[in-house]
């Protein structure tokens, strides 16, 4: 093994686990995550920077020793210089195909229905879902596998997005955040995995675009209920 290819075997795994205990991060509901076989976890988005996608992944890789491959924006493709590291860490580019040959390999995903427009959208409209896309229902449908929810509470104040350059899609193809801080705030964070939800493998409905995207409005619904019983129940922000 190279010094490099210790480097991204050792590293990540070191500077999570101090982020973890930074952000104090506290998860729930582990048991519903399978123990073997493909899943897809769905998790809202938020903070830009994407440390919510390591955080659920760092927590599974300790907690189940399987963690999901991170289905990534296209922002860490865009330049070979980028996309050679994105590779490295286990990232892949956010498209059926390649979500539908991990899930088929028996491998486990992660990815965020709400795309950009949630990670990027401005702290002001903090814990509101944006639409979802309908990719994750097409998976599940084609391949028949459960979606696990995870319901990331904190991200969205650790990092602040005053507000978004949308104009900037045209040019270079993804919207720009505009952050208040690029230092993490030590916001206290919770990771709470709901029960799985299982689609009968169905590949007429997974081409089916109206029965698609009123599954996805559906559990975009229900995921925003569970996620406020959270907010509720959430206490002190930073202390």
């Amino acid at each position: 093994m190279t010094r490099e290819e210790l480097a991204y075997k050792v590293l990540p795994g070191f500077l999570l686990e101090i982020m973890k205990r930074y952000l104090r991060v506290r998860v729930f509901g582990v048991r519903h995550v399978p123990v073997k076989g493909p899943y897809i976890v769905i998790a809202n988005h938020s903070g830009f920077m994407g440390f919510d996608a390591l955080m659920i992944v760092h927590n599974l890789k300790k907690l189940k020793r399987r963690p999901p491959q991170i289905i990534a924006h296209k922002m860490w493709f865009l330049s070979p210089e980028i996309s050679v590291h994105a590779e490295k860490m286990g990232l892949i580019p956010a498209k059926f195909e390649n979500g539908l040959k991990l899930l088929e390999s028996k491998k486990p995903l992660l990815l965020f229905p709400e795309g950009e427009e949630g990670n990027f959208k401005p702290t002001k409209y903090r814990y509101r879902l944006r639409p979802f896309r309908r990719g994750f229902v097409r998976l599940a449908l084609s391949t028949g596998v459960p979606i696990v929810p995870a319901i990331v509470i904190g991200a969205e104040e650790t990092h602040i997005t005053l507000s978004q350059i949308r104009w900037a899609k045209q040019l270079i193809g993804i919207i720009v955040p505009v952050p208040l801080n690029l230092f993490p705030l030590p916001a206290k964070w919770q990771i709470h995995f709901l029960p799985p939800i299982h689609l009968e493998k169905d590949l007429e409905k997974a081409k089916d675009l109206k029965y698609v995207t009123e599954l996805s409005k559906k559990l975009r619904r229900d995921f925003q209920k569970e996620m406020n019983l959270r907010l509720r129940d959430r206490q002190l922000v930073f202390v």
